[in-house]
């Protein structure tokens, strides 16, 4: 198995144990719902960023970081131990605002073809 390989499984191991030990685990009231979206290892194993989106929560996505952040140590433990590796990770959460701009696309190109399309019902009534 190539290194790329390794690296890939890796992060989709690491992607799969935080999602359950987030949703069963973390009882830290600013975490709430979150999807892990990705996992990026460094190449030295060393650190691994970790994307979130907050699904249905009260708490701004700063706050979302902060508890995820505060109960970093125990996650990192607790990914270590269940696919025994040496070394885990440090973890580095990052907030994936993605579909937040996916979203605002979406309504911009939605009120440019409104607005074309009453400029074309006035330009035809006008004739």
């Amino acid at each position: 198995m190539s290194e790329t390989q390794r690296k890939r499984r890796i992060e989709a191991e690491i992607q799969r144990v935080l999602s359950e030990l987030i949703a069963r685990e973390v009882k830290d009231p600013r975490v709430g719902n979150v999807t892990i979206t990705a996992v990026n290892v460094a190449a030295d194993m060393g650190t691994a960023r970790v994307y979130f989106t907050p699904f249905a929560s009260k708490n701004p996505p700063d706050e979302v970081r902060i508890g995820l952040t505060h109960a970093g140590g125990f996650l990192r433990g607790e990914v270590g131990r269940r696919l025994r590796l040496r070394h885990a990770p440090r973890l580095e959460f990052i907030f994936d605002d993605t579909a937040e701009k996916a979203s605002n696309l979406t309504s911009l190109i939605d009120r440019a073809v409104k607005d074309d399309q009453a400029h074309h019902v006035d330009d035809d009534e006008a004739e």
